[in-house]
């Protein structure tokens, strides 16, 4: 009771160490001198928690782990970690990290070093673009827990009307044509969020660039990829939707949960999006909010290409796992995260939440094949997806193109240098964010 308290307390400290200074809380033991590790997880429909509490029982004692909830938004959940890590905050034993932050709280010293034989065990039979992710500097940091990736969502129909052959890859210019054929609209996240860089990010990739060229640099040495071929063939996919008119009403301020309901009620047939969606479209279905038939008309594929001779190279999400650098009980909060990322924890998450395993084995369980009938293309998507930039300057380079790559209908040839010029000032230092 007393390590569960003290956690609570920790949970509603953080928004005081916002408003004023740090409150640093130390770590915890059970009366029994069982040690009570405070895992910060990212909100979920409680799968952590669930997994918290499987691993706790599983211990034989040897641990309890409690559980304290960090906001919704990646960028507040970073904010708040950094802000008690800066102060050697020993309560953090295990966090769970949005890859993006990855880079930078290992680059700090912010995270325990994983032992090189369960950094083997932990990437074994990962789908490679989350072992990079989980990583920094060929080592890996965090042990990847989930990974997300995004799918090229339509409605059958429309696709069937439109000529679109949905069994081969499709293009963003078909796509484009398909959606101003049929007087309906394609489902992107244009708000100037971290949507704007997964959706950027994602067609440099697939055009063979990369957004940042040496991400190992430091801030003012970085060579960024955005003025090249790859960031003009991004920019002119935004050109394309402008001019055809198919990005659907909303387009700056919409983000993923937001793109799910326009492709849920109608108002785009086309949609990228995360895996949350069938889930979301089959309860809604279930609950007689949206006609069954709409549901069955739900139809998935592979992420758009930016070309027909270049295979797309699509968003890479999820979440890993580290062990906090000042944790009081290092060898126990180890032995949690092997429980809590192994690959049965994993596959009873993604039934329970809908967040897709980082383990390929996993798509392999009966159980999550029933729950996800789309399993074949996620994991296909994950295999062939590729990472936002790896870099202790994640922050910058991100809002960066968040800021200048919107409005979407702002978006011209000359959008790709100028977001490069405005992030370089930043990691120089000659402008603010």
């Amino acid at each position: 009771m007393a390590g569960r308290w003290r956690t609570r307390v920790c949970a509603a400290s953080i928004g005081i160490a916002l408003a004023g200074g740090l409150a640093a809380c130390g770590g915890s033991s059970t009366a029994s001198g069982t040690p009570t590790l405070n895992w910060y997880i990212n909100p979920d429909n409680g799968g952590q928690q669930t997994i918290a509490q499987a691993c706790s029982e599983a211990s034989g004692g040897a641990y309890t782990i409690d559980v304290s909830i960090l906001p919704s938004d990646a960028a507040a959940q970073r904010e708040q970690l950094m802000r008690r890590l800066a102060g050697n905050d020993a309560s953090i034993d295990l966090m769970s990290l949005d890859p993006v932050f990855v880079p930078e709280t290992a680059e700090a010293g912010f995270l325990a070093p994983i032992p090189a034989e369960l950094q083997a065990e932990l990437s074994e039979g990962v789908v490679e673009g989350a072992v990079q992710g989980a990583s920094w500097k060929g080592e890996l940091v965090a042990a990847p827990f989930w990974a997300n990736t995004q799918l090229l969502w339509y409605r059958k129909s429309v696709a069937q009307a439109a000529g679109l052959d949905m069994t081969k890859p499709v293009t963003w210019e078909q796509l484009i044509q398909a959606a101003q054929s049929q007087g309906t609209a394609i489902g992107v996240q244009g708000q100037r969020a971290e949507s704007m860089t997964v959706w950027v990010n994602a067609m440099i990739a697939s055009a063979g660039g990369q957004v940042i060229e040496n991400p190992d640099a430091k801030g003012p040495d970085i060579r960024l990829g955005l003025d090249t071929e790859a960031g003009a063939a991004a920019a002119k996919v935004m050109q394309d939707i402008t001019a055809a008119g198919v990005g659907g009403p909303g387009i700056d301020n919409r983000d993923e949960a937001g793109t799910a309901n326009l492709f849920q009620q109608g108002g785009a047939a086309f949609m990228v999006n995360w895996p949350f969606v069938y889930a979301q479209g089959k309860a809604a279905a279930e609950e007689g909010t949206m006609d069954q038939a709409v549901f069955d008309d739900y139809g998935w594929t592979t992420y758009p290409a930016m070309s027909a001779d270049q295979p797309a190279a699509p968003p890479l999400g999820g979440i890993d796992v580290g062990v906090g650098a000042f944790t009081e009980h290092r060898d126990a909060a180890f032995e949690a995260l092997r429980c809590i990322v192994s690959a049965e924890n994993q596959a009873a998450y993604m039934v329970s939440d809908g967040n897709p395993a980082a383990r390929e084995s996993v798509y392999d369980d009966p159980a999550v094949q029933e729950a996800y009938p789309m399993y074949d293309t996620i994991r296909t998507s994950l295999q062939a997806a590729a990472p936002r930039p790896q870099t202790a300057y994640y922050n910058e380079v991100s809002q960066g193109i968040a800021d200048q790559w919107q409005p979407v209908a702002s978006v011209d040839e000359g959008t790709p240098a100028a977001a490069q010029e405005y992030i370089q000032q930043v990691l120089r230092g000659e402008k603010l964010l």
